[in-house]
């Protein structure tokens, strides 16, 4: 199964839920996926055994992936401080792979019906519903 972890800026959503998902024991691949070499240089440290970065290794791997992980604004153009591209949010949306959006409620993305949760409560979750995929 390919796993896909997108994430912009620093890196830090990606990183964590990298470290959570090989803390946790589970065996599948990982391929980072930054918008920046920051942000994959970072989950490549977290440990994933794959990087790439920039608006066309996103769009290569969204085509490939089974699993998407990142937070929600990957599906809206010019969030993430404008790191999202039109193109990045077309891919990611057309992916047939399951997504596993992390909400939060930063740059005018507000969900309704979410509850307020830490960012390691959210890495939690993400990494149990990881776990139910690949079961």
């Amino acid at each position: 199964m390919n796993i896909v972890v997108i994430d912009g800026q620093s890196g830090r959503m990606g990183r964590l839920f990298i470290e959570r998902v090989k803390s946790a024991g589970l065996t599948c691949p990982l391929l980072a996926v930054g918008t920046n070499s920051l942000a994959t240089a970072a989950m490549l440290k977290a440990g994933a055994d794959q990087g790439a970065t920039g608006e066309n290794a996103i769009l290569v791997a969204c085509r490939k992936a089974d699993v998407i992980v990142g937070p929600i604004g990957i599906l809206s153009a010019d969030s993430l401080l404008g790191e999202i591209s039109p193109a990045i949010a077309v891919a990611v949306g057309r992916s047939e792979a399951k997504k596993l959006l992390l909400p939060v409620n930063q740059c005018s993305n507000l969900v309704v019906g979410v509850r307020d949760m830490t960012l390691s409560q959210l890495m939690d979750e993400a990494v149990a519903m990881l776990r139910g995929l690949l079961d």
